[in-house]
Parts: structure tokens; sequence; C-alpha cells
């Protein structure tokens, strides 16, 4: 993990079905003009993958392969949500929904070896307790859907051992727009890197206790 480099990739989908314009995409797009606030050591990077379970495999592995990031956030469009959603897990099976090109996984399947779940090393939970949105619900969720994002999301779980994250966010609308569901990702990945950041150093105290431990051990049964 110390070897990965300050890198936050933020991705968001192109159109699909009947949704020309994706909310996902356009809540990144402004996230990209805010950042992630002054305070925080991180690079930035945005882009958008469309609606392709083949051309997202391969951008996917590119993305961990080429940046090394300390986090990637893909964000999704839930058409029927009215709240934005932290998924806490992806599921390896029931990819059986068709892509913009019309290709479904093979025995809808992400990765014939890996495992059935895969869970993120973020505590969507805590995040969605400790992050205050003004004019929008915040909620987690354990079930991201069985489609491209939650496709996605399985892979960058796989290639980054769990540093990854997926939001749903709902359809844009007058009360709900880009604006503010760009500002809700700002602060909602503000949120997850402190959570990451909590979780490496309680990591890192265990680990050093344990080393303690052990020497000390070593020396009495020598």
């Amino acid at each position: 993990m110390d070897s990965r480099s300050s890198c936050v990739v933020v991705t968001g989908f192109g159109p699909f079905r009947q949704h020309l314009v994706n909310s996902s995409w356009e809540a990144v797009k402004e996230l990209s003009k805010l950042g992630l606030g002054n305070d925080m050591e991180v690079e930035l990077q945005t882009l958008q993958l469309p609606v392709d379970y083949r051309e997202v495999k391969q951008r996917v592995a590119r993305i961990w392969e080429a940046l090394q990031p300390q986090l990637v956030v893909h964000v999704g469009v839930d058409p029927a949500a009215k709240a934005i959603f932290l998924e806490q897990c992806s599921k390896n099976r029931g990819y059986r929904d068709a892509d913009i090109r019309g290709f479904r996984p093979e025995c809808g399947v992400c990765l014939p070896d890996g495992p059935e779940v895969i869970a993120s090393e973020v505590s969507m939970k805590a995040v969605s307790r400790r992050a205050a949105v003004q004019g929008v619900e915040v909620a987690f969720s354990r079930d991201a859907g069985r489609y491209v994002c939650d496709y996605a999301y399985y892979l960058s779980l796989h290639h980054g051992n769990g540093c990854a994250a997926l939001i749903h966010v709902p359809p844009l609308s007058p009360w709900l727009p880009a604006s503010l569901l760009g500002k809700a990702l700002q602060v909602l990945i503000q949120e997850m890197l402190e959570e990451i950041k909590k979780a490496r150093a309680q990591n890192q105290k265990l680990s050093l206790c344990s080393s303690s431990q052990g020497e000390s051990t070593g020396g009495l049964l020598l």
C-alpha cells in the first residue's frame, strides 16, 4: 500500500439506454472543478467510462497498473434512487443485463476464479453516518445491482486490494442538480480518505504490537 501514489481516481459513466445525460458523469465533472479541497494532499484524476463491460475491464486494469492510485471511486447512476448510496461490496456473479453494445459477460461472471464477494476497505456505513451533505440523503448498501458500474467496482476491488468505492447517485433533477452532486462527492471522498487513513494507522499499530510481542517471546525462547 505504501508504494501507491497520492493519486485518487474518480470515474463516471457515459450514456446508456434512456439516460442520454448520465448524472454520474455530470457529478464527476463538477467534482473536477471543485477538487478535493486545499488541505487534501492528493492528486485528483477524473475520467469517463463507457457502459461497456469489455472496455471497462481493460480501462480499470490500466488505471491500477499505470497510476497505482491510493483510491479509485466509481460513480454510477441509480435511476430509481432518491438518495446517494455508498456500496460496501461487489459480487462476482449475476451480470446478465446487456451493455450498450449488447454484450453480456460469459456466464454472467466478472472473474471466473474470483471470490464471490469483495468488500471495500472503506467502512461505507461509517462514512454515511459522518458525511453531512445538505440537500441530499446519504445511505449505504450491500447490493450494487450487477450492472457495468458494479462490474467496474468488483474489478477495482480486485486490482486494488479493497481500496475502491462505488457511489450510486440519483438522476439529475431541479432539486438535485449536478453542482449539488459534485459537492456531495467531494465531501464523501474526503471522508473515505480519512477512513482509509484511520484503518491503515490501526493496522500499523497492530503490526507493531505483534512484532514487539514476537521479539519478546523470541528472547524468552532463546
